[in-house]
């Protein structure tokens, strides 16, 4: 039986763990240092941007298209294995406040009819209608795309490990990597603080600690940590219509429906001292900025007002992260190495790209047809708010 040993159980190490334990001729063991759905996962806001994404084509637009699709069964697979919900919305609503971009929206509509994939664009007195929470003046357009949506990352996360471990996956919780035998090319044994393991295979899926286990390698993986900032906000009453309940994102800011009143808002981002060209390892601590966490409320009360009402709950950040010098996700084979492969480095996108990221995984491992491509041709129709947030 072949040992596959996955380190880092975030959103997509869990994901690559549960495709995995529905191979029989596999044993898997993840590995993390801390508990599962920690690190990036647990400060996410899981939003699924993937048909209202400006790619349309190559590896970005596929691996939005593929998780997109694979979320469409995973979800109810695992309400089903486990009989209990796991909290995800269906709808995503994306505020277009500039003319010049309407022609370019329009143009992406045209685009995903072809593929199958249905976007409506509202006028503004359509949008007052759907959505009476959304002060419309100023919006030009509104784009609803049902296919897109939000999942509670560390809720999914937790229900993949339990769902694979009903098909006999090992967890090693606490249990950082101490070292990793190598020779000739091939990572043999992971030395856990307890107890050495022995591996046909490595996954590295780890965030930002991944740039540090790649050392191994003869190209290692820098990756930078982008700080973003989310707010959690209670109401007295909900906002909008009750059977009507989407995110929405404005300026590149995600409002999610929690239900009980209570909405997440978020999230920023707070590039280190010296922005993508910063050099590594940081000199200093990257800490949250108060000012830009308020320029982001304020701007969120300004197309959606009933938030100025709303009381701060709770508030938290977290790390991103983002690769240099190469595209995020990276997912390949390490360099130098056979049998140790690369699946991190999702920057803002490791909600939503954790499905691809498996497929990729799985194809990397022979076991399917896929075959994650780093410089195949990908083109966009000018994203008009830079990454998407998920």
């Amino acid at each position: 039986m072949t040992r596959i040993a996955i380190v880092g159980c975030g959103i997509v190490g869990a994901t690559i763990a549960y495709e995995l334990s529905g191979h029989s001729d596999l044993e898997i063991h993840v590995i993390d240092q801390g508990n599962p759905a920690q690190g990036s996962t647990q400060a996410a806001l899981g939003v699924l941007m993937g048909i209202i994404s400006h790619k349309v084509k190559g590896r970005n637009w596929r691996l939005r298209r593929d998780s997109i699709e694979r979320y469409k069964t995973l979800i109810p697979e695992l309400e089903e294995t486990l009989g209990r919900p796991v909290p995800h919305i269906q709808g995503l609503l994306s505020l277009c406040f500039d003319p010049e971009q309407l022609p370019r929206w329009q143009s992406l509509q045209e685009k995903r009819a072809t593929q199958g994939y249905p976007l409506e664009i509202w006028s503004p007195d359509q949008l007052r209608q759907h959505c009476p929470q959304i002060d419309a003046q100023g919006v030009t357009a509104a784009i609803y795309s049902p296919q897109d949506g939000q999942v509670h990352p560390q809720e999914l996360t937790l229900a993949l490990v339990e769902a694979a471990q009903r098909r006999g996956m090992i967890t090693h919780w606490q249990s950082p990597v101490l070292g990793l035998k190598t020779q000739a090319g091939c990572c043999s044994q992971l030395q856990l603080p307890e107890e050495t393991l022995d591996v046909d295979w490595v996954v590295i899926s780890a965030g930002l600690d991944s740039a540090d286990l790649s050392q191994i390698g003869t190209e290692p993986l820098p990756m930078i940590p982008v700080l973003g900032q989310a707010l959690e906000i209670e109401l007295d009453q909900p906002l909008g219509h009750d059977n009507f309940q989407p995110v929405i994102n404005g300026h590149d800011i995600n409002l999610v429906p929690l239900g009980e009143n209570r909405y997440w808002l978020g999230a920023t981002v707070e590039f280190p001292p010296g922005g993508e060209a910063v050099e590594l390892p940081l000199e200093v601590e990257l800490v949250p900025d108060p000012e830009r966490l308020e320029q982001m409320r304020q701007i969120a009360t300004h197309y959606c007002p009933a938030l100025i009402k709303g009381r701060i709950v709770r508030h938290w950040s977290g790390l991103r992260p983002r690769p240099q010098g190469q595209g995020a996700p990276v997912i390949k084979p390490l360099a130098g190495f056979e049998n140790v492969i690369l699946a991190t480095g999702h920057y803002r996108n490791g909600v939503l790209l954790a499905p691809a990221t498996a497929m990729g995984v799985e194809g990397l491992l022979g076991l399917n047809s896929v075959q994650p491509s780093d410089d195949d041709e990908d083109t966009d129709t000018a994203q008009p708010t830079g990454d998407e947030e998920e």
